[in-house]
């Protein structure tokens, strides 16, 4: 998935290839061959390189082989035309994911942050933040100084029976290495510290600091979360303990996080992108393009923009990507977790 994940966004957050893009097979090269379709996406040239000398070799015993190497290869390749039709269909999921009308059904989710705009040098104080997308989370305390951040963190696991068992069970594990860290770390206890909470997973947010759990990926299979406020289960096993006195400020996904951190640096960045366990984007969109976000935002005195976490890993789910998917791709499908969702990530 990563070659065309690379090429989808253009610095404006708009999906758009004009025709004059597409590359040309280079002289003495067969525009049927695998290297030549991989070559139209413009990556991977060391391997290619490899690929061209032993397609081209004299060797007899190489080129025996060739036809069987290019069947087996040609599933992969995915052309400057298909990569067209992937932009496309993708620009058409945003769209629907955006509107009045299909939001709430759409593949897209395109789920609003309620981040309204990105740091401006200002920042300061001691925060903490929480990551968690993954069978590894981690905390960090963060002293913010304008432009300049001074972190300390640490990598905590999620054991198998946390991520298959009770919401109250996973939260009571956070708060838990929460507290052991902030006495690392030497923070006295009862200190009120303000936390973000980046939580990479599918959250219908209702406000900079509550959402509610979509659905669980990655593996997990925590019960009772799903349609739960995810910052307030968090909030609740804190409070617990009568060790731990946090403020809640923010709750992120992974991707805006990542937008904001680059932009707390260089704060022209307008898009954040995640490839790791999963994947996913986000990108600060006008509010006059988001049909389903004007009434609620509209005339609130914020600035007209807003960051939209995508999800598209779901992107696919409705067999719009049917056409790229090879028989790999789908014998993976249907020996992951939840086959049939978030089918993209396994390409």
């Amino acid at each position: 998935m990563f070659h065309f994940i690379t090429s989808l966004f253009t610095p404006s957050g708009v999906l758009r290839m004009s025709k004059k893009q597409k590359q040309k097979p280079q002289a003495n090269q067969d525009p049927t061959s695998p290297a030549s379709s991989l070559g139209s996406v413009g990556i991977f040239t060391d391997v290619l390189s490899s690929i061209n000398s032993f397609f081209t070799s004299d060797n007899p015993a190489q080129a025996s082989n060739r036809k069987r190497i290019e069947r087996v290869c040609r599933c992969f390749t995915i052309t400057n035309d298909r990569l067209e039709q992937v932009m496309a269909a993708l620009e058409k999921a945003m769209d629907e994911g955006l509107s009045k009308e299909h939001g709430d059904k759409a593949n897209l989710k395109m789920l609003p942050s309620y981040v309204r705009a990105v740091p401006n040098g200002e920042e300061g104080g001691d925060f903490l933040a929480l990551d968690l997308g993954g069978t590894h989370f981690r905390i960090l305390l963060i002293k913010l100084s304008g432009r300049e951040a001074e972190m300390t963190g640490k990598i905590y696991h999620v054991p198998e029976n946390i991520m298959r068992g009770s919401g109250e069970n996973l939260f009571a594990h956070i708060a838990d290495c929460i507290a052991k860290f902030a006495s690392e770390q030497g923070v006295p206890s009862g200190k009120k510290l303000p936390l973000g909470f980046t939580f990479s997973f599918p959250c219908r947010q209702q406000g900079l600091t509550s959402g509610r759990l979509i659905s669980w990926t990655k593996g997990f299979s925590v019960s009772g979360c799903e349609g739960q406020d995810v910052c307030a289960m968090l909030k609740e096993a804190c409070n617990r303990r009568n060790d731990l006195d946090i403020d809640f400020v923010a709750l992120l996904n992974d991707t805006v996080g990542t937008l904001m951190a680059c932009a707390f640096k260089e704060n022209t960045c307008q898009i954040g992108v995640i490839i790791g366990n999963g994947t996913n984007a986000c990108y600060m969109e006008q509010l006059d393009r988001a049909p389903k976000l004007q009434a609620e935002l509209a005339d609130d005195g914020l600035p007209d923009e807003i960051i939209i976490n995508t999800e598209w890993g779901a992107f696919g789910d409705d067999g719009s990507l049917r056409f790229i998917y090879t028989k790999f791709d789908r014998q993976l499908d249907q020996g992951s977790i939840s086959p049939g969702k978030q089918m993209s990530i396994h390409l």
